[in-house]
């Protein structure tokens, strides 16, 4: 291990930072920041991924991009053993000063990886996503494994309370004192910048994210069909990518067969969900369970009001009544009454909700804050400040 002089001695532009995801697309996504700051200060970095069409633009950007070998949907160990090896081979032969694991594939065999390889990781939890929603044999064995793998990162970063109480509770922390809660991942309060609302007299939902029924879709269609006779002037929108790799992915075909039936407009998928947000009066998110659901952070940023179930991470964002509403996961019946609470409110109260989201965003969910976390993990594991 180098002594801190000689880590101390090191410019920015010595500094190499890794960044593991099972898709390139949520770190161009979502950690635009973080990324700016590394390039920013020449430091090199490099986004480990399997390739998609956010390749070029994190080339743009000044990041080396390298394809990765997973399968998200499947359980098959020898897949994942490929994952593992893929990975140490990178890691010893780019050999970065520190790695970034997020989501579950990269969290459990990227941190064994590192270890191996003998280079500092973090681990970080963007959501526990099918492992505590389903009571499946793969979940048992994910969790075996989090408890294995868990033992090498320095630290552990949780987005949520409730996510680090349940890996304290189920005991999958070799290390609980390396366990940080990280209280979500930030909003660049510039780029998602407050709009009004519009004025019209139609009323446009929107759930916007990866079209998984875990996300509650389904609750969303059936809270659709309910409200349909007597809210003739509301518009139920789908916006994000069909088909995606995870076990709850809904299909291009089940998509299409609600809109045959009217029950919903499909917006495609898109880069810049900012139009979209500016677009809708109510941003809607009926999901199982959550990290902190960068969506409804930056609907919120924008001054859109919310129907979220009260569940880990939509909670976190959003405060029933002030800025949004909170209804029961898994429950159309539920979905459909916020969603009617919503219509039923006048143009003045969403206003105020709209406001007072925007003032808690600002508060509580500033992109700049959880750079700085990031800027002090990185001095004190390398040494380097960028």
């Amino acid at each position: 291990m180098k002594t801190s002089a000689a880590l101390a001695a090191r410019p920015a532009s010595s500094l190499h930072v890794a960044l593991v995801c099972n898709t390139a697309w949520a770190i161009y996504t979502y950690r635009q920041g973080l990324l700016r700051a590394l390039t920013d200060a020449g430091a090199q970095v490099t986004v480990i991924a399997p390739r998609d069409r956010t390749f070029e633009p994190l080339t743009a950007m000044g990041c080396r991009c390298v394809e990765l070998p997973v399968a998200s949907k499947g359980t098959n160990p020898v897949d994942d053993l490929g994952t593992l090896r893929a990975l140490y081979r990178c890691y010893r032969a780019l050999k970065p000063d520190v790695v970034f694991h997020y989501t579950i594939k990269p969290n459990i065999y990227g941190s064994i990886a590192a270890w191996l390889a003998r280079v500092p990781s973090v681990a970080v939890t963007t959501g526990l996503g099918y492992v505590f929603i389903q009571k499946s044999r793969a979940a048992q064995v994910a969790k075996l494994l989090y408890r294995f793998a868990f033992r090498f990162p320095r630290e552990v970063w949780f987005l949520n309370q409730d996510d680090e109480a349940a890996f304290r509770e189920r005991n999958l922390l070799a290390h609980p004192d390396r366990a940080r809660l990280l209280h979500g991942e930030g909003v660049d309060l510039e780029q998602f910048a407050f709009t009004s609302l519009p004025e019209r007299d139609t009323f446009s939902f929107v759930l916007i994210g990866r079209l998984l029924w875990d996300k509650g879709v389904g609750e969303y269609v059936e809270a659709a069909r309910t409200l349909r006779a007597n809210y003739p002037h509301a518009r139920f929108q789908l916006l994000g990518p069909v088909g995606v790799d995870n076990p709850s992915a809904i299909s291009r075909e089940e998509v299409a067969a609600w809109e045959r039936e009217g029950v919903i407009e499909y917006l495609g998928e898109t880069a810049d969900v900012r139009p979209f947000i500016a677009g809708a009066d109510c941003v809607v998110l009926p999901s199982y369970r959550e990290g902190v659901p960068r969506t409804l952070m930056e609907a919120s940023a924008m001054g859109r009001p919310i129907v979220a179930t009260d569940v880990p991470g939509c909670r976190e964002v959003v405060e029933n009544g002030v800025n949004g509403l909170l209804c029961d996961a898994r429950s159309a019946t539920s979905l459909a009454q916020q969603l009617a609470q919503m219509l039923e409110l006048d143009q003045g109260e969403r206003q105020a909700m709209a406001k007072r989201g925007r003032k808690k965003i600002e508060k509580e969910f500033d992109e700049r804050v959880v750079v700085q976390r990031y800027r002090k993990l990185v001095r004190q594991l390398t040494g380097v400040t960028f």
